[in-house]
């Protein structure tokens, strides 16, 4: 490529925020001589993270290129790149890629960042990348380019996540990165990370992998680096990288690693997205490459997936749902409305209201109690919390002080009577009305009559529950998913008589808590479980009808879902699974499917429709199939998956008829974060388009002005 042909490229981004690359010249301690220290920096505060644009390589490229004179006349003997507080680079902007609008386009951008980012390692002086922060995708990829990097122990989101986002770390971390860290090591970082609700690593994380060759504390982490690094341009400090791997020594190794990370992608993906499987063919391939000709295949690689269908799909999923309408969420009130929370009470104190007190606890760092109808039950849920908080602390995720303040801040009893001064109350106890209707009128018993009562019920009436209570307004839906810790979505449910600072207080406190948070109607079983429950619906009735069980379960893998429905029902508890299908059977009638089948597995006390052979095959026991009844209208795996689509359709259809929630964006936004729905699909609704299932139901699309994504199905 030429400068004019990069020229053009950066014309086409005339708003890009630009990094830019500012330099500071630092006399190293022990006489080391003279270090130049870039810093990224775009010049707006922590709430703009910084990202890389073709204008912010080519200002970098001209800095380094400076930076290499500079070298070769002796007035520097190192350089070093850092970032603004908090960040050393968050990656290339998603927004930005959406104007490669062709292969051209993206071939020059892949291209671009290899120019420059190769520069620093033929400077003629050591270069070093000093870890500060966020580090995402191109971000990492600069200090992994960088011949010597330093850590912070503060420093969190280190990742590649491109097989998350339909890329490929296109910019030298497939090659570099598992030479690195061993392959096996590379393949968690590019593919069992992202493929597991994009996972990132701590400063402390990664500096264990070998991504980084030494960890410093954040207070005086640039400083400690600059010293480091003098040591290392003097010859002090040999730098040791234990797990590093040769690929023409370990051949069998480098086979291994990419057989486990192709395992990965089929259980995640079902292979129905590209981006996966082609970072694992350049590993593979790579085993045997040069430096240059991976970086001839990573650029074809980044600028074939740009065009892909997928990756647009994964740009609105990721960008215009998760990034823009999740942290907007439709239809919440002024957060000025929202009261202080300054307690927290949990009724129940089993596994779920653990979940929730502990997370409670660790976010708002205020005093949580739970109670329970006995002493061994409460103290049960508290060792639960005190558990957890251990395990924290032993994987270093906290700081011993941290988790005993944690501890110290949940606390049980058997009297409701503890909440009289708490300002918010979630109960968490038995999917039943009747007593959440109990648990609510005693607690109203006890609080004050700003205290917000929340429950966190996955398909039973709000309305229903708040009827009897003096103050029905002050009852709100807050649904969570499990487990707690790790689903990002919150179902925020009104009632009609639901109050706007009520609701106001729901959404800050979800904020608080780091979920994302959808306002839903209050409607039986909400958005997910509604959606779900009509998907399980359809499979369960087609198996009882006579299709057998491998073609019922495998049918929807075009899909790509995370996992089949019949192992998603086992993890999800059948009972649990059957208790919401009866309730949306007798909201909805009919169209949801309740199975005799489904309850005599339960009765039996069997846990889950497959088991595993000794060779890890999944069966059927033949004496489950004994006590089950068929009909004699099996289906095809075509027929299924048209059946379900259509289904889902339809309920959707009627879900926004309903004014479940604002827009088919939500639907897509609430299946997304709540029930693993494939980025690549780009959200339910589209896909929905997309097969023809909207318009054979409905008559009509629901984007039917815009199509938010073009993925195939």
């Amino acid at each position: 490529m030429t400068a004019s042909d990069y020229q053009r490229l950066a014309g086409l981004f005339p708003t890009e925020v630009v990094t830019h690359s500012y330099v500071s010249d630092i006399a190293l301690p022990g006489g080391a001589g003279t270090f130049a220290l870039i810093t990224l920096d775009n010049d707006v505060d922590h709430t703009r993270p910084t990202t890389l644009g073709p204008n912010t390589l080519l200002e970098l490229g001209e800095v380094l290129d400076s930076l290499k004179a500079r070298a070769e006349a002796g007035e520097i003997v190192g350089v070093g790149v850092t970032g603004k507080p908090h960040y050393l680079v968050a990656g290339a902007d998603l927004s930005a890629t959406q104007k490669l609008a062709s292969y051209e386009d993206g071939l020059a951008m892949a291209r671009l960042g290899h120019e420059v980012y190769g520069k620093l390692h033929t400077l003629g002086v050591p270069s070093f990348a000093f870890i500060n922060g966020v580090a995402l995708g191109g971000g990492l990829e600069i200090a992994l380019q960088s011949q010597y990097r330093t850590v912070s122990t503060g420093a969190g989101a280190l990742a590649l996540p491109e097989a998350f986002i339909g890329l490929v770390p296109g910019w030298g971390g497939v090659y570099i990165l598992p030479r690195l860290i061993g392959p096996e090591n590379a393949v968690k970082v590019m593919i069992e990370n992202p493929l597991s609700n994009n996972r990132t690593l701590s400063g402390p994380a990664a500096f264990k992998l070998g991504i980084a060759d030494v960890l410093f504390e954040p207070a005086d982490f640039v400083e400690q680096s600059l010293a480091w690094a003098a040591r290392v341009i003097t010859g002090e400090v040999a730098v040791s990288r234990p797990n590093a791997a040769d690929p023409s020594a370990t051949p069998e190794a480098w086979d291994a690693a990419v057989a486990h990370g192709r395992a990965v992608v089929e259980a995640r993906t079902s292979n129905a997205a590209p981006a996966p499987a082609k970072v694992l063919d350049l590993l593979e391939a790579g085993k045997n490459w040069t430096a240059e000709q991976s970086r001839k295949a990573e650029c074809e690689a980044l600028a074939d997936l740009m065009q892909t269908p997928q990756f647009h799909s994964t740009v609105y999923a990721f960008l215009d749902l998760v990034q823009k309408r999740g942290k907007r969420p439709a239809g919440a009130p002024d957060k000025k409305l929202a009261r202080p929370v300054s307690k927290v009470g949990v009724v129940g104190a089993g596994l779920m209201a653990s979940q929730l007190a502990l997370l409670f606890a660790r976010q708002l760092k205020v005093p949580v109690v739970m109670t329970d109808i006995d002493q061994a039950r409460v103290d049960k849920g508290v060792g639960y919390v005190h558990a957890e908080v251990d395990k924290l602390l032993a994987k270093k995720r906290i700081s011993p002080d941290a988790a005993n303040r944690t501890k110290a801040l949940v606390s049980g009893s058997v009297s409701k009577e503890a909440f009289s001064d708490a300002d918010f109350v979630i109960e968490a106890v038995f999917e039943e009305l009747s007593v959440k209707k109990q648990v609510f009128a005693e607690v109203e018993a006890v609080v004050s009559a700003e205290c917000i009562l929340a429950t966190n019920t996955s398909s039973l009436s709000v309305t229903e529950m708040a009827a009897d209570l003096q103050h029905p307004e002050r009852v709100v839906g807050f649904h969570f998913f499990n487990p707690v810790a790790v689903m990002p979505l919150l179902e925020i449910v009104r009632a009609p008589k639901t109050d706007d600072a009520v609701l106001a207080t729901a959404f800050v406190l979800a904020k608080a808590l780091k979920k994302t948070a959808v306002l839903v109607k209050d409607d039986a079983a909400f958005v997910v479980n509604r959606i779900l429950g009509r998907m399980f619906g359809e499979i369960t009735a087609v198996f009882d009808e006579g299709t057998d069980a491998a073609t019922a379960d495998n049918a929807l893998r075009p899909m790509g879902l995370p996992m089949s429905p019949f192992t998603l029902l086992a993890l999800v508890g059948l009972p649990v699974g059957q208790h919401v299908q009866e309730s949306l059977h007798a909201a909805f009638g009919e169209r949801f499917w309740l199975s005799e089948n489904s309850q005599k597995i339960i009765d039996a006390g069997i846990k889950s429709l497959w088991q595993k052979d000794e060779d890890g095959k999944a069966y059927i026991p033949a004496e489950t199939l004994e006590m089950l009844d068929f009909g004699n209208t099996p289906s095809t795996s075509e027929e299924v998956l048209t059946r379900t689509q259509d289904a889902l359709a339809d309920e959707i259809g009627r879900m926004l008829d309903e004014g479940v929630v604002a827009g088919p964006e939500d639907i897509d936004l609430c299946m997304i974060l709540g029930a693993g729905w494939p980025m690549h699909l780009g959200g339910i609704t589209p896909y929905l388009d997309r097969v023809g299932a909207s318009e054979r139901v409905n008559g009509k699309k629901f984007h039917a002005e815009k199509e938010p994504a073009q993925a195939a199905s």
